[in-house]
């Protein structure tokens, strides 16, 4: 499977409820651990995103056009090596809670690993069972990472 850059695809497991894409980026680690951990950098390329606090804890906002704010936290960090968000972004809620409802959420991370002089990011985001229509919100975030990720790649290549 090919995305709009020529990249590897996002998988979906259905029997895991589970995405993953992993992507190969022409750029040293510390400059994609800031793409998906600096919150301005995040609003270039992802959400709009606000987080209140640094490292595991910190939590806030990533909003998207037609979808408004999504809460989002800081589930765990480990510098330049990896990244995990929890956020409430199951597709057919129409009203979103004010913070992150454990029972509901999904949970993504980015993962980091050198690559020669460029980065591998994997990003990894499960706990699909837990919302409303799991398959559709499956599907809805594979096609989502597809978008999102080539944005990330495009931002962090373009500036070469």
């Amino acid at each position: 499977m090919a995305s709009t850059t020529g990249r590897n695809a996002s998988v979906v497991d259905e029997g895991a409820f589970r995405v993953t894409r992993s992507i190969d980026i022409a750029a040293p680690v510390p400059k994609v651990w800031r793409a998906v951990t600096d919150p301005e950098l995040l609003s270039r390329w992802f959400g709009r995103t606000v987080l209140l606090g640094d490292g595991a804890g910190a939590h806030g906002t990533m909003s998207f056009e037609g979808y408004g704010a999504i809460p989002i936290r800081v589930e765990a960090i480990d510098p330049e090596r990896s990244v995990t968000y929890r956020w409430n972004n199951d597709d057919a809620l129409g009203m979103l809670p004010a913070q992150v409802d454990e029972a509901s959420s999904t949970v993504f991370t980015f993962t980091l690993a050198a690559q020669g002089e460029g980065t591998r990011l994997t990003v990894v985001e499960s706990g699909f069972e837990r919302t409303s229509d799991p398959i559709a919100n499956l599907e809805s975030h594979r096609r989502g990472w597809d978008f999102e990720l080539d944005k990330l790649v495009a931002l962090i290549e373009g500036e070469r």
